[in-house]
Order: C-alpha cells, then structure tokens, then sequence
C-alpha cells in the first residue's frame, strides 16, 4: 500500500465519520422541529391539552442547539467532501424548515456515498 493510498483511506473514513455525525444531527433537528411545530405549537396556540408553553420552551431551546451543531457538522462534511458553498447554505436551511432535514439528510447521504465509492481518477 502507497502513502496516498493510506491518506485515501484515512481521507474516507474521516468523510465516513462526517457523514455519520450530519446524519445524526440532521435526524436529532428534525424530529426536534417536527416536534416543536406539530405538538408544541399547537398546544400553545390553540389550548389543547392545557397548554403547551413547557413544550415549546423545553423543545424549543432543544431544536435551537441541536441546530448549532447541524451546522457545524454540515460545515465539516461539506468541507471534507467539497460541496459548493450554495450546497451547504440549502443543507444548513433544511433544518428550519418541518420535515425538509430529512429530505436533505437523504439526498446528501446519497451523494456523499456515491462520491466515496466512486472509481479515483
């Protein structure tokens, strides 16, 4: 094994590592968001179920830090696998939009896989 065949290879594993890290984050934001604005939103806005202040609160400042990290983590992924940075601005929205991280998360997960598995030129 050449030297750039082991920087390939450490070069993989640590895209593998990004990807794993997005893809839990994007899955962590969106269920935070999809909880906030299904449940939460609706007990407070419209009364159900005494209220749902404790769950926008809780929810809320939970999704808010979860989606910190997505961003960090889409910056490192897209980073390592050199996404235009119009990629990674639609990738890091996807997360303030219900349901859109999930899409986002497989179509990214998809195309990094693809760029791994890809013959080297």
């Amino acid at each position: 094994m050449s030297a750039g065949t082991a920087g390939g290879l450490r070069s993989q594993a640590k895209v593998r590592a990004a990807l794993t890290r997005y893809r839990v984050m994007a899955w962590l934001t969106g269920i935070g968001l999809v909880v906030l604005v299904c449940v939460g939103m609706p007990q407070e806005y419209l009364g159900a179920f005494g209220g749902g202040d404790g769950v926008t609160r809780v929810v809320g400042v939970a999704h808010g830090w979860l989606y910190v990290i997505l961003l960090i983590t889409t910056f490192d992924l897209g980073n390592r696998v050199r996404w235009p940075w119009k990629r990674m601005l639609l990738t890091a929205l996807a997360g303030t939009v219900p349901f859109l991280s999930f899409y986002a998360e497989r179509k990214n997960t998809h195309a990094v896989q693809a760029q791994l598995h890809a013959p080297v030129a």
